[in-house]
């Protein structure tokens, strides 16, 4: 039993796509068609850009480590410090709660 395969690279993929939709579509819908998948490439590449600066913005805290921490205790002491919570008599729970409020208000971002 013989096995045949295509072997067709990337651009001739491109080539192949073009002629069916020419072949479908007649020279009458091609422009519109392809005006309306050039707007469609633009809008996905406006929200991409759109989303990656908004994710961007999120994750620019201003936590500067100077040095290496040894305890989980130690690392939510060291963020609690650097976001003015008073950590004194707080339990880890406590502190994880207060710190994750803290990151999650605006007047943070902002900063």
């Amino acid at each position: 039993m013989m096995e045949y395969s295509l072997n067709i690279l990337g651009s001739e993929w491109i080539i192949i796509i073009f002629v069916a939709l020419f072949a479908l579509l007649g020279t009458n819908k091609l422009p519109e068609v392809t005006k309306k998948l050039g707007r469609a490439v633009g809008e996905y590449n406006k929200t991409k850009a759109d989303l990656q600066n908004q994710l961007a913005g999120i994750t620019n805290t201003n936590l500067h480590i100077t040095g290496p921490v040894q305890t989980e205790r130690e690392k939510m002491e060291f963020i609690a410090k650097t976001l003015g919570i008073d950590f004194v008599g707080k339990t880890d729970e406590e502190l994880k709660n207060l710190i994750s409020s803290k990151m999650s208000s605006p007047e943070t971002k902002d900063n």
